[in-house]
């Protein structure tokens, strides 16, 4: 004789998803937005054109010089590394990214470190085209 089931099968829960009325929760029209594609090379960029634009601001003599931003320079100078290279003739300076980034001293490779380095280039080669002190660009400069 098969056995009875006394026990009343439980009612299905619903789930976290299901709504008052048992139907699923409807999925998001529009995704979260994405983180946005923020890297080194971006972050570089931007950093180098805000310290341009300053500069322009502040100085009119390198309101026609063209600022480039390079990979490597071709090669070593008596000084070391180049992080820069200035060219009058043709009213360019060509910042090298990848020795401004890479020969920070050692303890000094975060992302403040790495900014102040990038601005300090900027001023430096943009003071060395204008034959200024790189401290004479700030608002108090002479």
């Amino acid at each position: 004789m098969p056995r009875r089931r006394t026990e009343r099968a439980a009612a299905p829960r619903r789930g976290a998803r299901h709504g008052r009325h048992g139907r699923l929760g409807r999925s998001e029209v529009v995704r979260p937005p994405l983180p946005p594609l923020d890297g080194r090379i971006d972050r570089f960029d931007v950093t180098i054109g805000t310290a341009v634009e300053f500069l322009r601001g502040t100085w009119p003599e390198l309101e026609e010089v063209r600022f480039e931003i390079g990979g490597l320079p071709q090669k070593a100078d008596a000084d070391g590394i180049p992080r820069w290279r200035i060219d009058r003739d043709e009213r360019r300076i060509v910042l090298f990214r990848i020795p401004i980034e890479r020969l920070l001293p050692p303890g000094h490779d975060d992302g403040i470190h790495r900014r102040i380095a990038i601005e300090s280039a900027v001023f430096r080669a943009a003071a060395e085209y204008v034959g200024k002190d790189p401290w004479e660009f700030g608002p108090d400069g002479p």
